[in-house]
């Protein structure tokens, strides 16, 4: 970023200047260009992108999925440390400063953001999925009582420690640049203790532009996955016969136009009261199922999958299928190696976005407030929502594992949810309250997405310009239409495996740059603490000496008319 990026970066909002003036032009055009064009050749040749998109998959993740595993288990191993160091009780923020957000509000924002709709989208899906081994076996996983209980843990892997210890780096790193050294809000200046003087350069450019093409594809994904499951509600509720692509657009669009009011609004008042409501309104459906359910074999459920969970997590942090050939390579593509990739492009979004709203907190307090609660509570959710799905099959009716003309199981992993909900009293009316949750993190996903990419190609303005805000909303929803189009669920995972590659890299930078920069202040404040207790001493010992009628408080000597230094 240039000087003069900078200065327009912080200047103040309601400053008069051109519309084309109030973002970093060396961020904001190539981003909006690799983006449309991307867009562009979608929507004209979607089968030629499909094909590419496909070839895609199949070179990464027979490439690269060992390389994510490795990496995101060291961000868990990272993320610990800091936490639980000395370096735990570093303030992003000046010293005295309060957090900006109470905990309530805090916890709802980041877990609105960190987890959005895929928390929803899988909820039942991914058990239902590992159960009837899909899209094969490769990880062991049977079609019995046992198997149901891997089905839980492997589920937990996805969606436990690993995805919000990639949030933890990002997220400190950010914070400690914006808010610690008074930096704008961009991924750059993370990175600068690494970098030096080259974070203003070609090379700043470099990064944001990665991190605003990443967020945009990460949280296009999401939405994608969004709105197949909106459509499949509505199908199974015969408010719409076989949605198609006409469908998800209009849905996106509607959804979109709503996130985009939300994201005009700003984060004190559309994105954190949409969160508040989103996350009241999921805790209501989490707390019915849970009641409505079987209560008694859920919390059993619970308490015997996180043990499981603590006893494999080694295991299953290092498990890349190695001997499983070609299975275990489809099997990566469709779970860990997409949800490490898928969970990576989302780090620049989900890092600035909690960076931003925790202003004030302890790096231990950031630690523990996005591992180790969110962890919790997406363990609960799971065992609520994925337990309940297979006590049914097992122990119930059965109906959400089926089988195809070759005998195979087959799962509606869009419809899931709602076949899950419909075998409980008042199934309509939750499944038309999942529905409503389902749209609301679709707007909190999408709006916080839009704000955070805002911010990084307005050059660090944390409250960016409104047209802009309006034109990454508009680019999100269009992004997400493009990668339906290329192929549906199969091109939106691919994409997100794709996009996180260079922003792992990043990611890497990070953890040095945070080490750096903590040692560095650990020093300074050991320096500073080893002065003042110089001067406490010294202060003692002339006030006992004093006391002691040693030396006079002027300093001309004692009872014995010895001269006396009192310092």
């Amino acid at each position: 970023m240039t000087a003069t990026s900078e200065t327009e970066a912080q200047a103040p909002s309601g400053s008069r200047r051109p519309w084309y003036a109030t973002v970093a032009p060396r961020v904001f055009w190539p981003s909006a260009v690799i983006i449309l064009a991307f867009v562009i050749v979608t929507v004209l040749v979607p089968d030629t992108m499909t094909e590419v998109i496909g070839d895609i998959q199949e070179t990464v993740i027979g490439t690269f999925s060992w390389y994510y595993m490795l990496i995101v288990s060291l961000f868990v191993v990272f993320s610990l440390w800091i936490g639980l160091s000395h370096y735990g009780d570093i303030k992003l923020g000046p010293d005295e400063e309060e957090p900006e957000f109470g905990l309530k509000s805090w916890f709802a924002m980041l877990f609105a953001a960190g987890m959005g709709i895929g928390l929803v989208f899988w909820g039942v899906a991914e058990p239902l999925n590992h159960y009837a081994g899909i899209p094969n076996r490769a990880t062991g996983i049977t079609q019995d009582e046992e198997g149901a209980q891997g089905a839980i843990v492997q589920t937990f892997l996805h969606w436990g420690l690993h995805p919000w210890a990639i949030y933890v780096v990002v997220g400190v790193a950010i914070a400690y640049a914006i808010h610690r050294k008074k930096r704008p809000v961009s991924i750059r200046y993370a990175l600068e203790s690494l970098i030096g003087k080259r974070v203003h350069g070609w090379l700043g450019d470099v990064i944001d532009i990665a991190a605003i093409v990443g967020t945009l594809f990460g949280v296009a994904t999401s939405l994608g996955l969004g709105v197949i499951q909106i459509g499949a509600g509505l199908d199974f509720l015969d408010v719409v016969s076989d949605p198609g692509n006409l469908t998800y657009v209009v849905l996106i669009g509607a959804i979109t136009a709503l996130a985009i009011f939300s994201v005009v609004t700003g984060v004190k008042r559309g994105i954190k009261w949409l969160s508040n409501i989103n996350m009241g309104l999921a805790a209501a459906l989490l707390l019915v199922v849970l009641v409505l359910g079987p209560t008694l074999f859920i919390f059993k459920d619970l308490v015997q999958s996180i043990g499981d969970y603590l006893q494999n997590l080694l295991q299953m942090s290092f498990n890349t299928t190695a001997y499983e050939g070609a299975d275990g390579n489809e099997w990566q593509g469709w779970w860990t190696t997409f949800y490490w990739g898928w969970w990576i492009s989302w780090a620049p979004f989900v890092g600035v976005f909690i960076a931003r709203i925790s202003r004030g907190r302890t790096v231990r307090e950031f630690v523990a407030g996005v591992l180790l609660v969110p962890t919790a509570v997406t363990m609960l959710w799971f065992t609520v929502f994925g337990g309940t799905a297979l006590y049914r099959e097992l122990f119930g009716e059965g109906g959400l594992v089926g089988t195809d003309e070759t005998g195979a199981a087959t799962v509606d992993t869009e419809a899931s949810l709602f076949g899950m909900l419909d075998g409980l009293p008042a199934g309509t009316l939750l499944s038309v309250g999942a529905l409503i949750l389902i749209v609301l993190f679709f707007v909190t996903s999408s709006d916080s997405g839009s704000l955070v990419v805002d911010m990084l190609a307005s050059g660090g303005d944390p409250e960016p310009p409104r047209w802009s805000r309006v034109f990454w909303g508009l680019l999100e929803g269009a992004v997400a239409v493009a990668l339906l189009l290329a192929g549906g669920l199969s091109a939106l995972q691919t994409v997100a495996i794709l996009i996180a590659l260079p922003f792992s890299i990043v990611m890497l930078g990070m953890c040095v740059a945070i080490w750096r920069d903590f040692r560095a202040e650990r020093k300074a404040m050991l320096r500073a603490q080893r002065k003042l207790q110089r001067e406490q001493l010294t202060e003692h010992v002339t006030n006992t000496l004093i006391d002691d009628g040693l030396v006079e408080p002027n300093g001309k000597g004692g009872k014995g008319g010895e001269k006396v230094p009192v310092s």
